[in-house]
């Protein structure tokens, strides 16, 4: 066990130990923040997206260099689409649909270009990827078994969409009995108001689902840990 570290964050400080933490970056994939995918033919404008990238690939860094476990998800399907029901298929008036042809191959299906993580915020080699279906990373994932293989209470959240896959991913992770911390500027949405709503339940209640801080927070607690360059 290391010395347990805090965060100053919304609505109380944080407590977490390393050893039992992991970084969950949630869905940063080219179908959501790139033109012509997925997120774009619902009519979203996917640069509302792109200034989570630059403070993501800080954290990122910090989160490796102190050897706190990274686990990244990527929402996508089979490609004969048996994993995703109607519900979604048909959802909305999109200008194409799950499954149809884009600038990425077809959209949101596992394997094609579009699928994959964005190149700035790339896995490195170890690093759980886990490949979901719906919009909570526990649904029908193995996520849930290997945080508890490496024994992970404690998740500090980030990715896309605030409102959605973030949101849903940590209800479930607070359902389980997860402590989460979101990081505020890590985490985006495609409309401003959703953003800022969407932090603000999170903590409300005396922090109802988890805690809310900037990554400059969560990089000064966690900078202790750094190994020094040689």
């Amino acid at each position: 066990m290391t010395t347990p570290l805090t965060v100053d964050a919304d609505p109380t400080s944080f407590l977490f130990e390393p050893t039992t933490t992991a970084l969950l970056v949630i869905d940063m994939q080219r179908d959501f923040v790139e033109p012509g995918g997925f997120g774009e033919t619902l009519g979203n404008d996917v640069s509302q997206l792109r200034g989570v990238i630059a403070p993501l690939q800080r954290t990122l860094a910090a989160t490796r260099a102190a050897g706190i476990a990274v686990i990244h998800t990527r929402e996508g399907h089979l490609p004969d689409l048996s994993d995703c029901p109607p519900a979604k298929l048909r959802r909305g008036r999109p200008s194409m649909r799950i499954g149809d042809p884009g600038p990425g191959g077809r959209i949101l299906i596992r394997g094609e270009h579009g699928h994959g993580i964005i190149d700035e915020l790339a896995p490195l080699d170890g690093e759980l990827v886990i490949d979901k279906p719906g919009k909570g990373a526990f649904y029908r994932t193995e996520l849930g078994t290997a945080l508890s293989a490496a024994g992970i209470t404690s998740l500090v959240v980030t990715g896309v969409t605030t409102e959605v896959c973030v949101h849903t991913t940590v209800r479930e992770a607070n359902d389980r009995g997860y402590e989460c911390l979101v990081l505020s500027d890590c985490v985006g949405s495609y409309f401003p108001e959703f953003q800022d709503a969407g932090l603000a339940m999170i903590s409300a209640q005396g922090g109802i689902f988890g805690w809310v801080a900037p990554s400059s927070a969560y990089i000064a607690a966690i900078s202790v840990l750094a190994t020094p360059a040689r």
